[in-house]
């Protein structure tokens, strides 16, 4: 009769206090510890679709509501504006998202790189800073139902890529010319856009947020993934050429994260398998800009 009731008691606590341990578990689930974490690049195509003039995606961006940003790069409580920049050349637009770090420096946060290919079809990637993801990160639309066979497929296996940054299968190119901010940006009014906001001259209609933290964050930013993926092909490539002249990287941050990042780099480029008999392996992953822009993985391996 005791041991029951000591069961009685202890059991369901004991339930508990695992249940905690594996919510914990979860809210770290593809958490790397770099500033990316904190910016959704899924998030930003979702608001770059959604948008109906590249003022008002600006403007969704620094929304608190549309859970997005989450950037805090500058360490001071509060979150980053973002601002967007336009550079364009004929039929390619390549959209920067800048965080204003402090009054002298500004941090690329991502890319938008949008090209017209028809007359009526046009591709777009969003691609990550390597100072902000650890490595440039490619992201694109992807057809929902392929999207979804493929999910299934990886989830069912134990050992396939993470959600968040290992590159999914190659889906089927999607035409984005009947975004409403793609139809715009094409139009004959159409300037392009530079962000009129300034270090310490903000909109009166935005008000910095604390950032959430990882376990509340998470939840908000992987909704967007099944609508997005992660691929290591980088198909907008004259809007890449038109950026990289003007890629902006803040001393700052790439001090504040330098060994995150390599930290990140490292675990990403090597790993250690030990076989059976005991002797370990190591194999390095280099990743190889093709001519066309495409990536390509050499394998090393070294054996102790």
């Amino acid at each position: 009769m005791k041991k029951q009731f000591i069961r009685a008691i202890f059991l369901p606590a004991f339930l508990l206090f695992n249940l905690l341990l594996q919510a914990q578990s979860q809210s770290g689930t593809d958490s790397t510890g770099l500033p990316g974490d904190q910016f959704s690049l899924q998030g930003a195509l979702q608001l770059f679709k959604e948008a109906t003039s590249i003022e008002e995606f600006e403007k969704a961006i620094n929304n608190d509501g549309n859970h997005v940003n989450n950037l805090d790069l500058n360490e001071d409580g509060n979150t980053d504006y973002i601002t967007v920049i336009d550079k364009s050349e004929k039929e390619v637009h390549a959209f920067v998202l800048r965080a204003l770090v402090s009054e002298n420096e500004s941090q690329d946060i991502a890319v938008i790189e949008l090209e017209k290919t028809g007359k009526e079809s046009a591709l777009i990637q969003i691609l990550g800073d390597e100072d902000i993801y650890g490595e440039q990160v490619i992201v694109e639309p992807v057809d929902e139902k392929e999207q979804a066979r493929f999910d299934f497929i990886n989830n069912s296996n134990n050992s396939g890529p993470s959600a968040q940054f290992d590159d999914y299968a190659p889906g089927i190119v999607i035409n984005v010319w009947f975004w409403p901010s793609v139809r715009f940006v094409y139009g004959p009014v159409y300037r392009p856009w530079i962000s009129p906001i300034r270090w310490a001259f903000y909109p009166a209609w935005w008000k910095p947020w604390r950032p959430l933290g990882w376990a509340v964050w998470h939840p908000f930013r992987v909704r967007f993934h099944p609508r997005y993926s992660i691929v290591s092909t980088h198909r907008v490539v004259v809007a890449h050429r038109v950026y990289t002249p003007f890629r902006t990287s803040s001393v700052t941050v790439r001090t504040r994260h330098s060994t995150a990042v390599g930290n990140y780099r490292v675990t990403r480029k090597r790993t250690t398998v030990t076989g059976p008999a005991g002797n370990k392996t190591t194999v390095r992953r280099t990743t190889v800009k093709g001519p066309n822009g495409g990536r390509a993985t050499r394998v090393k391996v070294r054996r102790h």
